[in-house]
């Protein structure tokens, strides 16, 4: 054996760790050269595309919030459209009511109110239902066509 020999024989076993870990693969030079850099690249860009997804996704879920909004105060004003229109069909039905004299015509005057209020029932109803309908839709579109924008762009 050798001095030099010798001396890296009696050598701090760590040091000599390091130096063998930051040694580079001789058997496969320049494979590794640049991956992480590639991979980085490509983080980036995913992160970017992502971002421009989530601002437009916000977009859209703000628009469809806001149609919403507004689509539920419509049906409220609906509703009290309704509740007014059958409040007064009620008053109107009590002071005919009072102004009865017999039995029979009190039984005719019920027979139609009933009638007149299963009408204006049904027709609300239907009413209401095709306003609830159009909010949906209306609620619905920008966010599908948000989502549908944001997967063809990240495809």
């Amino acid at each position: 054996m050798n001095q030099a020999n010798t001396m890296e024989a009696n050598a701090d076993p760590k040091a000599g760790a390091e130096k063998r870990s930051a040694m580079s693969f001789p058997a496969v030079p320049g494979i590794f050269d640049g991956l992480a850099e590639q991979n980085m690249i490509r983080a980036k860009e995913n992160i970017e595309k992502m971002k421009m997804a989530s601002g437009a996704i916000n977009d859209a879920l703000r628009e469809a919030y806001s149609t919403n909004v507004k689509g539920a105060a419509d049906y409220a004003a609906k509703v009290i459209e309704f509740s007014g229109a059958n409040t007064n069909s009620a008053f109107d039905f009590l002071i005919h009511l009072l102004g009865m004299k017999s039995p029979s015509e009190i039984l005719q005057l019920s027979a139609a109110q009933h009638a007149k209020n299963f009408e204006n029932a049904t027709a609300q109803s239907r009413q209401l239902w095709e306003l609830t309908r159009k909010v949906a839709t209306e609620t619905a579109d920008p966010i599908k066509k948000s989502f549908a924008s944001v997967l063809q762009k990240a495809a």
